[in-house]
């Protein structure tokens, strides 16, 4: 059954961009009509999104989107989750060929600006596919290097581990905590090496002080906002479809927990995400003024 949508929140006072999205799965699974999503989002002051493929499904799909579609960017990337399926299903010569295609597709034009999402997780994939979730994490950190894109990591109860390949690894220029899920002292290890911290509606959720704090600590300057929809709907819509015009319940909570004001966080944090993912931006729709 597809849960229900939430209502419209009021629009943001500045623009700001939706950094992880994923319309191609969007409601029950199907993808969104990505032109009607993207024209919701900026009636609320969400005037970009950046829509991550995290198989070679939703890879294509997003390459294809960002294409057809001003205001919208791309990233590519196998899963944490994927790989390890990948590679239990069809041994390593299908994983080398999908590791292939997603390096195509990461350079198929400039609207893919990121490779992700990437990293670890320890929630759905257990010891006997870490090897190679790690081995993925790795490859998809040397391709980010190679072609100069931002890297977007995952991470699910992996805080350690992710540092750990990361230092060894070398980070690229440009890398993203995509849904940042740690306390204050994860999140100044993360920024100490480079890292701009993306808050999704879990910022919103009662037990979720510590990720407060977090956002509390950091700078303005590497600070993003994201949905990850069809996923994590902000407080109070719990249970019902996340998308991006829900960004402004998130962005106001984050000013209220900053103690900022709201456009003007909303307008750094526009700039940051600019800076984070790089490149230059296509033209996107005016926002309503609230």
């Amino acid at each position: 059954m597809t849960r229900p949508e939430a209502p419209v929140p009021a629009a943001l006072p500045h623009p700001v961009v939706d950094n992880h999205c994923h319309l191609d799965i969007g409601r029950g699974g199907d993808p969104w009509d990505a032109g009607e999503a993207i024209a919701a989002a900026a009636a609320v002051g969400v005037t970009r999104i950046v829509q991550i493929g995290c198989d070679l499904r939703g890879a294509r799909w997003a390459v294809e989107a960002a294409q057809r579609h001003p205001g919208l960017v791309a990233g590519v990337a196998l899963h944490p989750n994927e790989a390890p399926r990948i590679h239990a299903e069809g041994g390593r010569v299908a994983l080398e060929a999908a590791w292939d295609e997603i390096e195509e597709l990461a350079g198929a034009h400039d609207g893919v600006r990121a490779v992700g999402e990437t990293g670890l997780d320890a929630f759905r994939t257990g010891e006997d596919g870490r090897a190679i979730q790690v081995e993925s994490f790795r490859r998809h950190i040397d391709l980010a290097k190679r072609l100069d894109k931002t890297l977007v990591i995952h991470d699910r109860d992996t805080h350690d581990e992710v540092l750990e390949v990361l230092d060894a690894e070398g980070a690229p220029e440009r890398w993203v905590m995509h849904c940042f899920s740690g306390d204050a002292d994860f999140a100044r290890a993360c920024l100490d090496r480079g890292a701009h911290l993306s808050f999704a509606g879990t910022v919103t959720f009662k037990n979720a002080e510590p990720l407060r704090e977090a956002l509390r600590i950091a700078p303005r300057d590497r600070i993003l906002v994201e949905t990850d929809a069809p996923y994590l709907t902000p407080h109070p819509h719990r249970g019902q479809t996340n998308a991006s015009y829900l960004v402004p319940l998130t962005m106001r909570l984050m000013a209220e927990v900053r103690g900022e004001d709201l456009g003007e966080l909303c307008a750094a944090v526009e700039g940051s995400t600019f800076a984070a993912f790089g490149g230059v931006w296509p033209a996107a729709p005016t926002a309503n003024k609230s």
